[in-house]
């Protein structure tokens, strides 16, 4: 795929936080590094915004990881998680994003949709054809949906170079990243 990117064109990120959260711990056991991933996906150019999608529990647990992407510029929209009568559970911000995508799409020359959920190709194909942008997806290749990187304009594969798109788990009072076992900073 060869798309055009230059400084000017305005540019739109959306994260389905889900998604990629769960593809990093499935794929590598690990999280997302969120900040190299918009880094990745801005890629020099006019960010507009930048809205991570994400799913609060009971607990709360994850405020800090909120306030973490809030800190690098990432608008959060937050969703309670559901929880039904048998016990499963349902986080889902597909419909969201759509919503946000279109609603932002004439403002935005690019839109650069986070996640590899085949659900989104029908609202790939509209803003490529009825509003004029570039559309481009940024995942992990070996959990995206085939037909949502076919009708994607580019296609980034945080597979490529984990490394720079991960952080591993704290372990008793070291970071681990990319890999490699560090002091954590006091």
């Amino acid at each position: 795929m060869s798309v055009i990117k230059h400084a000017h064109q305005k540019v739109g990120v959306f994260i389905d936080t889900q998604n990629l959260y769960h593809s990093a711990k499935h794929l590598y056991n690990a999280r997302v590094n969120f900040g190299q991933v918009l880094k990745e996906a801005v890629s020099d150019r006019l960010l507009i915004r930048a809205i991570a999608y994400v799913v609060a529990t009971e607990t709360g647990e994850e405020k800090a990881f909120f306030e973490a992407l809030v800190k690098l510029g990432i608008e959060t929209k937050t969703k309670n998680l559901q929880v039904f009568a048998g016990g499963a559970k349902k986080g889902d911000w597909d419909v969201g994003i759509a919503v946000d995508a279109i609603k932002f799409a004439p403002k935005l020359d690019a839109v650069v949709l986070v996640s590899g959920d085949g659900d989104f190709v029908p609202l790939v194909e509209y803003l490529k054809t009825n509003q004029g942008c570039q559309v481009e997806v940024a995942a992990f290749g070996r959990s995206s949906s085939g037909r949502l990187i076919e009708a994607a304009d580019d296609f980034i594969d945080l597979d490529k170079d984990p490394k720079k798109y991960l952080m591993y788990a704290h372990s008793a009072g070291k970071t681990v990243r990319d890999g490699r076992s560090r002091r954590a900073p006091r």
